[in-house]
């Protein structure tokens, strides 16, 4: 807080240095600044009118807050908050022992002075988004200088208790850690609220990883939830605008950073209905299953890792069927079959994907072959087959060995495959004789 307030200072000390210059322009709203003592509290420029941010005072001080209300139909991309009520209780798979309800779920991002959760960095704005009979309400509360944060964060306390369930894009690690900080350094207590933490960041990555060029928030909106942003303030420039306003003490900016934190909670409502809808099975009610076959397999083994298991199935089966997968699906989807014991279609995996690395012989591949060898050694008995494999993964290390040579483990797999060769020709004169 002590830094924050320190540039505070520095920068209304360059806008007192800059009138006291002769001919110095001065801007209306820096005249206000200039004019307005500190400790008035009560005065607020009207510019924060236009854009609905009203002056809130409580036991401990003032703040401001600006308050938006949707109707429940309102459609954000590809879905409409109403859903909420259908989505919500599939996300108690992140919890199995709690029972999720959309009224129970609290949705936070925070927009903050710089990075990490250490004591220099301070949430300058507090964005909260819940469901309120018929309505989607969002608040954020926004800081005109550090004392304000004490009476900010003493709001959002009283309404922690109302609901179980924290919704994040990366809150688990980032927004809540900093919260609880601010909590302690405030001396509001440390333990005052333990949430159920539904982070929707870690079931992106899962799914979209290499499907999207990143899994940012903004990304995931218009790739994924049908959400176009125009004229976007990005949050990387919030911090920015801020000090602009803590220089010159015009509001206007920050409407741009309000309803860029307005957008990420809509954003966030709609991510726990798409993964409500995808824990449900419901998802093809709403809106075409995934016609990309590494996505298809990514979502399915991710819901498997949630423990359903109906609508993989179908996933796997629609990835199995594509003409267009890549080797590296293919083996990925194998693998999961192997670790279940289907290995009839573990083996047609592992032979498509060599099937389509035929004009390049890639690490997929690679990894196709030595899973043959090892099948057709160890459960079929065909030495014949297994060496033909175990000989081509061979050839394909050989191909990358200026590679292995810096490579330990690597190394040790060609060891490996040298040993394995010698084995099944060993096997393969046996059977002969």
């Amino acid at each position: 807080m002590s830094l924050l307030r320190d540039k505070m200072n520095r920068l209304r000390g360059n806008i007192r240095e800059e009138e006291n210059q002769p001919g110095a322009v001065v801007p209306a709203t820096e005249e206000k600044v200039a004019q307005l003592p500190e400790d008035d509290e009560e005065w607020l420029s009207p510019v924060w009118e236009t854009f609905d941010v009203k002056l809130v005072t409580n036991e401990i001080g003032s703040f401001l807050l600006r308050k938006i209300i949707y109707p429940s139909d309102f459609r954000h991309g590809h879905h409409a908050l109403v859903e909420l009520h259908e989505a919500a209780p599939a996300l108690s798979a992140f919890h199995p022992d709690s029972l999720t309800s959309a009224e129970q779920i609290m949705f936070l991002d925070l927009e903050t002075t710089g990075l990490g959760v250490g004591a220099g960095n301070v949430p300058f704005m507090v964005g909260i988004g819940y469901l309120s009979k018929d309505q989607f309400v969002i608040e954020q509360a926004l800081i005109r200088h550090p004392a304000e944060e004490r009476a900010m964060l003493h709001y959002l306390m009283g309404k922690l208790n109302d609901y179980t369930f924290l919704s994040t894009y990366n809150g688990k690690t980032f927004d809540w850690p900093l919260v609880q900080n601010r909590f302690i350094m405030n001396g509001l207590g440390q333990k005052m609220w333990e949430p159920q933490h539904l982070d929707f960041l870690h079931p992106a990555r899962s799914i979209w990883r290499n499907t999207l060029v990143s899994c940012k928030l903004s990304h995931v909106e218009e790739e994924r939830l049908g959400i176009h942003r125009e004229d976007d303030v990005p949050g990387s420039l919030a911090p920015q605008l801020y000090f602009q306003f803590l220089a010159n003490g015009d509001p206007a900016p920050l409407e741009g950073v309000f309803r860029h934190n307005e957008i990420d909670m809509l954003s966030l409502a709609c991510l726990a209905i798409r993964f409500g809808h995808l824990l449900n099975g419901t998802i093809k009610l709403y809106i075409p299953l995934p016609d990309e076959p590494e996505e298809m397999v990514r979502t399915g083994l991710w819901l498997e890792r949630m423990g359903k298991m109906e609508l993989p199935d179908h996933l796997f089966d629609l990835a199995m069927k594509e003409e267009n997968s890549k080797p590296s699906t293919l083996v990925m989807l194998a693998a999961r079959d192997k670790k279940a014991g289907n290995w009839d279609r573990a083996v047609l995996l592992w032979q498509k994907a060599i099937i389509h690395s035929s004009n390049h012989f890639g690490s997929a591949a690679h990894e196709a072959s030595i899973e043959l060898a090892m099948y057709y050694e160890h459960k079929i008995k065909d030495f014949e087959s297994a060496l033909g494999y175990a000989n081509a993964a061979f050839e394909h290390a050989l191909n990358h060995s200026q590679l292995i040579r810096h490579d330990a483990k690597k190394r040790a797999e060609l060891d490996a495959l040298r040993n394995r060769i010698a084995r099944l020709r060993r096997k393969s004169t046996k059977h002969v004789h």
